[in-house]
């Protein structure tokens, strides 16, 4: 690999050219995943991308008034310490504040490139258009703004806002919201009926934490295989699969906890509030994400969560 310092002219200006010629490519395909669902961010992405064929063709111009049409192939992994482009066009759901986050990145590696690129070069025009694309690629997050601006109308804004809401309620809060009342409801019966059968907090906690786990590992299975998502929109499985599995494992573990006091009746008093907590808590999910009437919401999952209880307590004190 070369070094910046060690670059000729004509292959700077190549390295320019490739450069712009991939960021180009890279807020097309950007423009392209966001469009069906983010129209207006997409048109943002569609303007930045003009932009970078605009330098493209500023550098290949000035490329062939000073050395021909003969361009010597050089690209950004043959030169040492040069900016990298992280993938994030591979993701399968790709989301707006991400798109955003790294084409911000892009620009700034892109005018320190140029900025330190200039510095390089004797050629007076070589240097001023180096230099007049580093403070144009500088300027880009401005220019974002001003594209944003004018193509994210309010109800563009709201428009996306509610689709990328929705996004995150099938993909995140909808499994996770599964997991949770999976994980603190069903393993209440095991935890307690073991508490009540032996008084012994150290099993109690064993039982728990075997039960939680295992539900965990189960509930992300299965939420993995049962969608692939392609259809349905809810996002990549083994994501869903991982938040509800972790979920799961999460919800049963708050009431396990307690049971690492030593104390029996200590720790079930204890394990008994978290359980009050956990139930409530998922009401309170319940009502702000799924829109679930509070008051209906309160008396589904606390109702069914104190029959499961007192069964666990039932059968382990019989």
């Amino acid at each position: 690999m070369k070094r910046l310092q060690d670059l000729s002219e004509a292959e700077i200006l190549a390295l320019a050219v490739a450069s712009e010629e991939e960021d180009s490519r890279i807020y097309r395909h950007f423009a392209q995943r966001l469009r069906a669902a983010y129209p207006a961010t997409a048109a943002v992405f569609d303007g930045m991308a003009e932009e970078e064929e605009e330098h493209r063709r500023r550098l290949l111009t000035l490329f062939e008034q000073r050395f021909g049409h003969s361009m010597p192939y050089i690209t950004r992994q043959d030169v040492r310490g040069f900016l990298r482009r992280r993938p994030v066009w591979l993701m399968k759901d790709l989301r707006p504040d991400v798109v955003r986050g790294q084409a911000a990145l892009m620009e700034q590696q892109a005018a320190r490139f140029y900025a330190k690129a200039a510095e390089r070069t004797t050629d007076t025009d070589t240097r001023r258009l180096l230099g007049d694309l580093a403070e144009s690629e500088a300027k880009h997050e401005q220019r974002a703004g001003e594209l944003e601006a004018a193509l994210l109308t309010p109800d563009a804004r709201s428009s996306e806002e509610h689709q990328a809401r929705r996004a995150l309620l099938l993909q995140v809060v909808q499994p996770g919201l599964a997991g949770l009342i999976d994980g603190s409801v069903s393993t209440l019966a095991p935890i307690f009926a073991a508490a009540f059968a032996t008084h012994d907090s150290w099993r109690a906690f064993l039982v728990g934490l075997a039960a939680s786990i295992g539900a965990g590992i189960s509930m992300g299975l299965t939420e993995a295989l049962s969608d692939d998502g392609e259809i349905t929109g809810r996002g990549h499985p083994w994501l869903r699969g991982g938040v509800c599995g972790l979920m799961t494992a999460v919800g049963g573990l708050g009431h396990t906890l307690p049971y690492l006091i030593a104390d029996f009746w200590t720790a079930t008093a204890v394990a008994g509030m978290v359980v009050v907590v956990e139930l409530f808590a998922i009401a309170w999910i319940r009502w702000r994400y799924m829109e679930t009437p509070f008051l209906s919401a309160t008396l589904q999952v606390v109702l069914g969560g104190i029959l499961v209880l007192l069964a666990g307590i039932f059968i382990g004190s019989a």
